[in-house]
């Protein structure tokens, strides 16, 4: 189920929309300004509903920040507003808006517009896995279920050699312990968030002194530091 950050000041407009996506499917977290946004995007939604007009911060300096924070580099950002203007739209696509709808809101056209983003950062994530990834002192063959340190072979239990796996080959991108249970243990198995604490820790454990490669983004959850 795709996670959706729904933004906006009035909350009429909040209820409403948030019924309508909730009918079509979607998991809705809510804010209604701009600083509870900041707080809120650790929930690492997919994608992000956002009005421009709101107290404490607008929606352009909210879109700002959300790009500069690491792993949101790409979630879509759809702007809300009730202005009518080239000159907005151009700066919210500048800050790195995906799209943009004008008020009073179709929630059929949101809809279609929130399906139609979320296909296409699923189409851009879509690649082949290489059977070996190299990074740093690791080497990491898939094919093999191998892990050698620095030429030297080094057992991992087949949990952890995948849990390694997927974060090495999304180096710099953040995963939440969620996304992380969902893609490498699968949607249909019923383990607890902790699992995946555990599993970092006898990772790291047997990484030794290259254990810092896995970096823990607190309150967001882990990335695989990128290495030149």
């Amino acid at each position: 189920m795709k996670k959706i950050l729904l933004v906006d000041d009035e909350k009429d407009i909040v209820e409403f929309l948030q019924y309508n996506l909730k009918q079509e499917g979607f998991n809705v977290i809510t804010a209604y300004d701009g600083m509870e946004t900041l707080n809120k995007i650790k929930e690492n939604p997919d994608l992000i509903i956002l009005d421009i007009m709101m107290p404490k911060m607008d929606g352009f300096e909210v879109c700002r920040r959300i790009r500069n924070m690491d792993g949101f580099e790409q979630t879509p950002i759809i702007f809300l507003t009730a202005k009518s203007g080239e000159v907005d739209e151009i700066k919210g696509l500048e800050l790195g808006a995906s799209d943009y709808i004008q008020k009073p809101i179709s929630p059929k056209k949101l809809i279609a517009r929130v399906k139609a983003n979320l296909r296409s950062v699923e189409k851009s994530e879509v690649k082949t896995a290489p059977t070996k990834i190299k990074t740093g002192p690791l080497q990491i063959d898939r094919d093999k279920y191998e892990i050698t340190i620095n030429g030297k072979l080094k057992v991992f239990p087949r949990k952890e050699f995948e849990v390694l796996y997927y974060l090495a080959n999304n180096p710099g991108r953040v995963f939440s312990r969620e996304v992380l249970l969902k893609d490498v243990w699968g949607p249909n198995v019923y383990v607890v968030d902790r699992t995946v604490d555990v599993h970092i820790r006898k990772i790291r454990e047997k990484l030794d002194k290259f254990s810092n490669l896995i970096e823990t983004v607190k309150g967001v959850g882990y990335r695989f530091k990128s290495v030149e």
